[in-house]
């Protein structure tokens, strides 16, 4: 195993039983079995750590919701498709969901809580086009009080799937909240959160990449990328950034060639909203 993974691993196992703070470089390298200087070969500081935790499993679960919310077609399997896509990847990732919620609350890393503030924005801005997809003018006035909501589901129903050792039917789950959201969106008649209260509690951040950022990260990737069908594709797809020639049945096939490769899935979501697939 690459000495930086195995660091990231074992130093999530730690974080998820006692908490960021309580846990020390020490106790890191005790558990991982190396030393402190192998330790910092691959990290200069625990915050540097923490923050790179964040962006790997961050970026998996956020393109994988993003990936499944654009191509599920169906609109009446579209929200069970969601939050069942939410809750796997909540089992599928424990250790670092336990981290993710704990911090999330208790953290005084001004870093961290503007990392997790990004991922967060991200999340809503994907429920935000679902909501508006499915409900349209139905909630045009409720449709933020819904998107916390759906994020609060998410949050308080989680807690049953990572602090209990016991087998949950996901799919139950799923049907279940799907109805709680629908009656939510078709009933709920008095709205609390405007567009104007959004923009006095959050401070914008810039979610768009520029071309020459995104052709950047791409030329980055082609390096980092061992000769695949990946590594094509991703030659390709920057050379469609510089002259555009295929169509977009061809980009998104592409785009569907890269998106599961552990290093492409960040700019394969990326790219998926330059071309607002």
């Amino acid at each position: 195993m690459i000495k930086k993974q195995l660091i990231m691993e074992k130093a999530l196992e730690l974080f998820a039983k006692q908490g960021f703070e309580s846990t020390s470089v020490q106790q890191i390298t005790e558990h991982c079995g190396i030393s402190k200087g192998a330790f910092y070969l691959s990290f200069k500081s625990k915050d540097e750590l923490i923050l790179a935790l964040v962006d790997h499993f961050m970026i998996q679960i956020t393109s994988d919701i993003d990936y499944k919310v654009k191509n599920t077609n169906n609109d009446e399997e579209l929200l069970y498709e969601f939050y069942y896509a939410i809750f796997h990847s909540f089992h599928k990732y424990s250790d670092f969901a336990k981290f993710f919620i704990k911090e999330q609350t208790q953290s005084f890393n001004k870093e961290l809580i503007l990392k997790i503030r990004y991922y967060n924005r991200l999340m809503e801005k994907i429920i935000l086009s679902m909501v508006e997809r499915l409900y349209g003018e139905e909630v045009k006035h409720t449709k933020y009080d819904l998107i916390y909501c759906i994020k609060g589901f998410t949050n308080i129903y989680s807690e049953l799937l990572l602090y209990n050792n016991i087998s949950l039917d996901l799919d139950l789950l799923s049907q279940s909240l799907v109805e709680k959201t629908n009656l939510l969106a078709k009933h709920t008649t008095i709205p609390f959160i405007s567009q104007d209260l959004i923009h006095l509690f959050k401070q914008p951040i810039n979610e768009e990449v520029t071309k020459e950022q995104l052709i950047e990260m791409m030329e980055q990737k082609i390096e980092e990328v061992e000769d695949s069908i990946e590594k094509e594709s991703l030659i390709l797809l920057k050379q469609q950034l510089l002259k555009p020639n295929l169509s977009l049945v061809i980009v998104r096939g592409l785009l569907e060639n890269i998106r599961n490769h552990p290093h492409c899935k960040w700019i394969s979501y990326l790219l998926r909203s330059y071309y607002e697939f």
